[in-house]
């Protein structure tokens, strides 16, 4: 894989969360700030619930998993930098947490969704990868959830009408 720049990751935060309305595998949105792109990310029921709970502060009793793993960066002393969603491959989405710890930089490979409930815990800022933008708007119809050709104009609406007041709201 090739050196990444700065320059070519765009910042972006979590639009929605959504349920798929074919497959009913939850979607997580991924806007950039000026809303001119929107990635849609299918990931698990857990990793949703976690996402959904930071999003709208529901208190929790106990940590949970992504809590936890918070809690342990910050009692190691270290600290989550960003996360950065680096690439998009056969239908499956990759991302890298950068921690640093005693002065070191550390990339720790990820998916996606557990980055990105990371991230929102420690309140770090997310990343796309430039390419992995160019590659979702191609997602292989043929093997992407939900993604046939018939579904694909109904994708499109839902991305496209995503109300900037909506996000962050669990749709679930």
């Amino acid at each position: 894989m090739t050196e990444n720049k700065p320059d070519d990751f765009i910042k972006v935060r979590v639009g929605a969360i959504m349920l798929d309305p074919v497959t009913n595998v939850p979607v997580i949105i991924l806007k950039d700030d000026d809303e001119k792109h929107s990635i849609p990310i299918w990931i698990g029921i857990v990793e949703a619930s976690a996402i959904a709970v930071q999003l709208e502060k529901v208190p929790v009793t106990r940590p949970l998993t992504h809590d936890l793993l918070k809690n342990m960066i910050g009692l190691l002393g270290a600290t989550v930098d960003r996360v950065d969603v680096t690439d998009l491959k056969n239908n499956t989405f990759y991302a890298i947490i950068h921690v640093t710890f005693n002065g070191q930089h550390i990339e720790v490979d990820s998916r996606p969704s557990d980055a990105i409930a990371l991230a929102l815990r420690t309140e770090s800022p997310i990343f796309v990868h430039k390419r992995v933008i160019e590659k979702s708007q191609k997602l292989d119809t043929k093997t992407a959830p939900s993604f046939s050709e018939e579904n694909k104009d109904k994708w499109e609406e839902i991305l496209e009408n995503l109300d900037p007041d909506d996000y962050g709201k669990y749709k679930m």
